[in-house]
């Protein structure tokens, strides 16, 4: 029995199911501040500033149009990951085939273009020079669009 708790698996349940009786003790014990730090768990979320070439305030487009615009961006997102897990699901198969032709599809792999740089060799070359760290810079931020309700504005 004392093996079975011993496993990461059981170790995860039983964290969570210490987890949730915590939350559950502090929703008696004092039940507004358990939703206050919910509501400011989902609210703080990080923004990237906008680029430099956003629309001027006299530029905007039609409501209409950035409605319809972000409707279509949502749809093809919301397609893009099906896509995207479908992918997985089928190279888990796929990885492990030896080149070959399997049926009427020809399985094969064929080398990348695409370079990375190398992080560990450049630090070792940094800190064998004493330059320090290495400099880094942030990724372009990611656009997010989501569906909201708003109150209808009354004349």
């Amino acid at each position: 029995m004392l093996n079975l708790l011993m496993t990461p698996h059981a170790a995860r349940t039983v964290r969570g199911l210490f987890g949730t009786v915590a939350d559950a003790v502090r929703s008696v014990v004092t039940p507004a501040a358990l939703v206050e730090a919910q509501q400011l768990e989902s609210i703080e979320t990080e923004t990237a500033p906008d680029p430099t070439d956003v629309y001027a305030a006299d530029e905007l487009p039609e409501i209409e149009a950035i409605e319809t615009a972000a409707a279509e961006y949502a749809d093809a997102a919301d397609q893009a990951r099906t896509a995207d897990r479908a992918k997985r699901k089928s190279r888990k198969l796929l990885d492990r085939l030896p080149a070959g032709l399997y049926g009427g599809w020809l399985v094969s792999r064929t080398p990348s273009s695409r370079q990375t740089a190398d992080l560990d060799s450049i630090r070792a070359t940094y800190e064998r020079l004493g330059l320090g760290p290495v400099p880094m810079k942030q990724s372009a931020p990611s656009l997010k669009v989501e569906r909201v309700d708003v109150p209808a504005l009354t004349a």
